[in-house]
């Protein structure tokens, strides 16, 4: 992939992710919805998408998929905010998620597992 993908970008991947393939007809339907863009504004956003390499663009009916995973962008996101906001450290920023909020008994004992599969 060529490039980031932006907030308004990653709303496109958000729909493709979901549903694996779908035309550029039903991503702008489903965005219409869900955050009330018209169809021009969502084709501008998968074009630019197939131009970052992160989409491919299929005929009949400009049948769209992803080319990246949810996962690859998720840790190339998190690999950007951890070095831009947390000096590369990892345990800083652990430490802001979890002293930014209480946790249940249950989503402590998951970070617990969590941690210890690194072990």
């Amino acid at each position: 992939m060529d490039g980031k993908l932006f907030d308004s970008e990653l709303k496109v991947m958000g729909v493709l992710w979901r549903e694996g393939e779908a035309t550029a007809k039903h991503i702008s339907d489903v965005l219409a919805e869900e955050v009330g863009w018209n169809m021009n504004t969502t084709y501008t956003l998968i074009k630019r998408c197939i131009k970052k390499g992160a989409v491919e663009r299929r005929e009949p009916n400009f049948l769209c998929r992803p080319l990246v995973s949810r996962e690859a962008v998720q840790a190339a996101e998190t690999d950007e905010l951890v070095g831009k906001l947390f000096d590369g450290s990892v345990d800083k920023l652990f430490a802001a998620l979890v002293g930014r909020r209480r946790l249940s008994a249950e989503q402590l004992e998951r970070l617990r597992e969590i941690v210890g599969e690194w072990e």
